[in-house]
């Protein structure tokens, strides 16, 4: 079994990574990888793309989201701690889906402790579409004495709910298993698709943190299952030591902690209300059906939308075209600017009920 104290670049206290680091090569074709992938010959979980340090323009308009978007974001971990609260009795284990998860992890575990004073701890594991959630890693947390009960499946956002369905099944799955009442429901930040248990907003809007890749998320890479993992092994994870000199992980939790903290100490505790998860399950399922028609996509996985699922396609994939409702709204900024950079179409729908959505090429037409 792995080391069980590895926190990335975060501090310790901030989070446990349930993750094996490993040495893998990256992809260097992404055309390759994708026909790889949607052919089925490998899973997407077996390899990685490369990572590479932002652009200094790439930078620049991650500090002016940080800068537009801190206060929403920080409201929106301040409302779901309150909602974690008033939802769990006693102590609160967190478990962050590894990476988009880390970061608001690592934020709601300090204000769980220092607005609702409540014991807190975090571990960041792993999920993978169609493999499941990391056993083991679960295997460890109970372990470690925390109750099943405790336990809060944690998460950015949902794009189309995919994650959050497969989430659900394994953890209905692992109770099934080993006679535990594990709840599994997600609590996120945003939640687009209506599949979370519980979310502080239903609003597309710029989770800074979703911008960047390793260097706001303690430079861990995106989980990783393949033939190197043994049977009793956590999942993997490559830690990129590389970009050390440019991490923002730590800079970026402190200062929506410190904006959190303001906002308790200004505007009070918010109601623990969560977001309209029946409007919004029925708004994407309306949109994911329309966006097949326009564009003829078969397979579902090809689309996604929200800003958060576009900028993880046009940072790792290969799209087929960006799609936005207003080119001029600053969230979407990065967006065109990485579309720019990869010469990807870009269409404008006034109606969109998103801010983006991307479509990844297929891989197999023809």
């Amino acid at each position: 079994m792995t080391a069980m104290h590895f926190s990335g670049s975060y501090r310790q206290e901030d989070v446990h990574f349930l993750l094996t680091p490993m040495a893998l090569e990256p992809i260097l074709d992404l055309a390759e990888k994708e026909r790889l992938i949607q052919s089925g010959q490998r899973h997407y979980s077996e390899m990685l793309s490369p990572e590479s340090l932002p652009s200094p323009a790439y930078l620049a308009l991650f500090q002016s989201a940080f800068a537009a978007n801190r206060l929403q974001m920080a409201r929106d971990c301040l409302r779901l701690a309150a909602l974690i609260a008033a939802r769990r009795s006693g102590p609160v284990t967190l478990v962050s889906l590894a990476r988009a998860g880390t970061p608001v992890g690592v934020i709601l575990g300090h204000v769980l402790r220092q607005v609702f004073q409540r014991e807190c701890c975090h571990y960041s594991v792993s999920i993978i579409r169609d493999r499941g959630i990391d056993a083991n890693a679960l295997q460890h947390i109970l372990a470690q004495g925390h109750a099943p009960e405790a336990i809060v499946f944690v998460d950015g956002w949902t794009g189309k709910g995919v994650i959050s369905r497969e989430l659900r099944q394994a953890v209905n799955d692992y109770n099934a298993r080993h006679g535990t009442a594990i709840d599994g429901g997600l609590f996120v930040l945003s939640d687009l698709a209506g599949t979370a248990a519980c979310a502080a907003s239903s609003s597309d809007y710029l989770i800074p943190s979703s911008i960047l890749n390793a260097t706001v998320s303690g430079l861990v890479s995106r989980s990783v299952l393949n033939a190197q993992i043994g049977a009793d092994d956590f999942h993997g994870c490559v830690y990129y030591e590389q970009f050390e000199a440019h991490d923002q992980s730590r800079a970026f939790a402190d200062g929506l902690l410190a904006d959190a903290l303001a906002l308790a100490a200004n505007e009070g505790l918010p109601l623990a209300e969560a977001s309209d998860a029946a409007a919004m399950a029925a708004r994407s399922q309306a949109y994911m059906a329309q966006a097949q028609h326009d564009y003829g996509v078969e397979d579902i996985n090809l689309i996604k939308p929200g800003i958060g699922e576009a900028t993880r396609v046009l940072l790792r994939r290969v799209p087929e075209r960006l799609i936005v409702r207003d080119t001029t709204a600053p969230d979407v900024a990065h967006l065109l600017l990485l579309a720019q950079e990869k010469n990807i179409p870009v269409s404008v729908q006034a109606a969109l009920p998103y801010q983006a959505v991307a479509l990844i090429r297929s891989a197999v037409d023809g």
